[in-house]
């Protein structure tokens, strides 16, 4: 199967997880999404809520990364942006919907990104430190490696959120 192939089923499988998802959360009763399972654990809401942010931080990511040589971008503080947004006071309804309509919306960039863009060997690049799965300083990487680590770690949260394991 060619890199291409490669990239266009990854892209199914990333819409068939928005679809997906967005059901099995609307199935996810509202007063049940705030409860924190713990006191230093974040409810299902303030999970989502983060997956909202990384979605935010993200966009500019991989738009930006179309226009420059490398793949250098700040980090964030994925704890203040929950804790300053308020996420368990959020409807759950509007959460699941915002995150959906996001989702969607980066799919939509990912598809349209030039093929050499998205396979573009960048030797500069802040993917040792903002990475879900940090990619040495010293080795190469592509924006597709940043996107297909973006779904994974929104995949990782869902699966916290769902009561999936691993």
């Amino acid at each position: 199967m060619s890199t291409q192939n490669s990239y266009a089923q990854f892209l199914d499988d990333f819409r068939e997880t928005i679809v997906s998802a967005t059901a099995q959360l609307r199935g996810i009763p509202a007063d049940e999404s705030s409860i924190k399972p713990d006191a230093e654990s974040w409810s299902r809401k303030e999970i989502l809520g983060h997956l909202v942010d990384s979605a935010a931080n993200n966009h500019q990511r991989f738009v930006l990364a179309q226009f420059k040589d490398d793949l250098v971008f700040p980090g964030y503080d994925g704890d203040r942006w929950v804790s300053v947004q308020r996420y368990r006071d959020e409807s759950w309804p509007d959460l699941i919907q915002l995150w959906s309509s996001y989702n969607v919306h980066l799919l939509h960039v990912f598809f349209v990104i030039q093929q050499d863009t998205l396979t573009k060997s960048r030797t500069e690049h802040t993917l040792d430190k903002i990475a879900s799965h940090l990619v040495p300083g010293t080795e190469p990487t592509t924006l597709e490696y940043l996107i297909r680590d973006y779904v994974d770690h929104l995949r990782h949260h869902l699966r916290q959120i769902l009561g999936e394991t691993s």
